[in-house]
């Protein structure tokens, strides 16, 4: 088994903070949680769940991020490193936001954060999976560069399997030679 590097567990864009989850993101959770349909969670039991993505994290050296706004400082969703579907080797990306930051560009800068973050692991590849009818999402992966590996059906519905090739950045070459005058 290859061993990997830790994720980078607090990253920062130009609009956002991707960072470790803490006991008081709870509330916020369930409120996104809750948009999904299928009811709101307790608070108790959301604080459960983030005690086991801590656990997790420590465990497998990946990271589901809560994401905050920079100038706000509002929790809008979710994006990191997930085993999901897939393995520890080649990790699922995964995100969720709130609605209403939904059109703005945040999952595309959040996610790009995280391909950089699963770059700087040693890792050769990430997974997604998407249900079929989340158009949004799959085009958010298709601006990040995965390409559709296959679609599977699944008790709710159709779910699009997609991939993408990580490369590690390689030395920059500085030109050394000097022009007239330089």
């Amino acid at each position: 088994m290859t061993t990997y590097e830790t994720m980078p567990f607090h990253l920062e864009t130009e609009r956002l903070v991707l960072r470790p989850w803490d006991e008081s993101d709870a509330a916020d959770f369930c409120g996104l949680l809750s948009e999904r349909g299928d009811g709101t969670p307790t608070v108790g039991r959301i604080r459960t769940a983030i005690t086991g993505l801590l656990t997790a994290t420590e465990t497998t050296g990946i990271a589901l991020l809560p994401v905050q706004r920079r100038a706000e400082g509002d929790f809008i969703g979710y994006c990191g490193l997930i085993i999901g579907r897939s393995t520890l080797e080649e990790p699922e990306i995964a995100y969720e936001l709130f609605r209403h930051a939904h059109g703005r560009g945040y999952a595309t800068e959040a996610a790009a954060a995280v391909l950089d973050a699963a770059v700087a692991t040693g890792r050769k590849r990430l997974w997604s999976t998407v249900g079929a009818w989340n158009t949004h999402s799959l085009r958010v992966l298709e601006k990040l560069g995965f390409e559709r590996d296959r679609v599977s059906t699944e008790e709710n519905g159709e779910v699009v399997w997609l991939t993408r090739a990580l490369a590690r950045p390689g030395p920059r070459r500085v030109n050394r030679e000097r022009g007239a005058g330089g």
